[in-house]
């Protein structure tokens, strides 16, 4: 009786194994010390490569935290934005919204370069570069640090499509918005809170020309000042700070704004309505709360940087970010 019994115990502790595995999800692979043994160094070198970076032009903070948003959301975070074209590959760069929009790629080839050197081989995937470069901006232009889960593979594909269908656009409403964010496993609370981010950077005049022009929810001085620097027609390049005021500090100038109906893009504005929904309420709770932003914005990084990562003998660590290995 006692021999069945234990070998009942080892059938259903063997079941309860199989099913934990099949209930994790593939983030659950990542680890804080994935770089502990094989180069201890890695974290501190990408944070004083993106500080040289950030000193050389403090935009870069806001484009290196763009890149790693707009690698996630085509495919998950798998380094496929920083491919390029080809004669027989045409990959992310180059889609709609990336085309003259996303930067940064000439500092992600330079700390792949240090990586390489330091670690004494190719071990650091691009993938995880940016998504600790990213969370490193955030933290040097004034957030707070969290901690970023590694491990993840790069890919050896990328989609120019799926770029094109998958990312948010500056002239979503907030239903469109809702619903790309939902397709990622991302809730309104996520989306209120990621779009924070343009707490940094620099908008294009092409982005936000229809708003200051056509839309009739927007303060008076404000879409006066910006129709200086985006005429009707021409100075399509011609660029303003996304949150008014503070394109180098990370703050909650963003969410004041929007209060204020002073969104730059339309897709900004539609968060906050003044119709006192759940996205008006979680913009006033930001701008009033800092540091809840602060720290609700590491906590949805952290989720969106586990989106459909490439772990184990998936994929591969490129030894140049920019084409697959041979």
């Amino acid at each position: 009786m006692a021999s069945r019994n234990k070998s009942l115990l080892v059938v259903i502790v063997h079941l309860l194994v199989v099913f934990t595995a099949i209930m994790i999800p593939a983030c659950a692979q990542l680890t804080t010390d994935f770089y502990e043994k094989s180069c201890p160094q890695a974290l501190g070198l990408i944070r004083s490569a993106v500080a040289r970076a950030i000193n050389r032009e403090s935009r870069m903070g806001a484009s290196l935290l763009r890149l790693h948003f707009h690698d996630c959301f085509v495919n998950g975070c798998d380094g496929s934005i920083l491919l390029d074209d080809t004669d027989t590959f045409t990959g992310e760069k180059t889609a709609i919204p990336n085309l003259n929009s996303v930067r940064g790629f000439d500092v992600v080839d330079e700390i792949k370069s240090t990586l390489n050197e330091k670690c004494k081989g190719n071990v650091v995937s691009c993938a995880d570069i940016l998504a600790v470069a990213s969370r490193d901006s955030v933290d040097l232009l004034g957030g707070t640090s969290y901690e970023v889960l590694l491990g993840r593979r790069d890919a050896r594909t990328a989609s120019f499509n799926d770029a094109n269908t998958n990312l948010p656009t500056p002239f979503f409403s907030s239903s469109q918005l809702v619903s790309i964010f939902e397709s990622h496993g991302l809730k309104l609370k996520d989306l209120v809170v990621l779009s924070g981010g343009h707490t940094l950077g620099l908008a294009r005049c092409v982005n936000f020309r229809t708003r200051i022009y056509n839309e009739t929810n927007i303060d008076s001085n404000f879409k006066a000042s910006r129709q200086k620097i985006c005429p009707a027609t021409g100075g399509d390049d011609n660029t303003t700070a996304l949150d008014g005021t503070t394109p180098a500090k990370f703050d909650t100038a963003y969410f004041k704004g929007l209060i204020g109906s002073k969104g730059l893009l339309h897709s900004d504005q539609e968060l906050f309505k003044g119709d006192g929904g759940e996205s008006d309420s979680l913009v006033q709770y930001y701008n009033n709360n800092p540091k809840k932003f602060y720290k609700d914005f590491g906590d949805s990084m952290i989720k969106m940087g586990n989106m459909n990562v490439l772990t184990g003998n998936d994929g591969e660590i490129r030894m140049n970010c920019r084409k697959v290995n041979n």
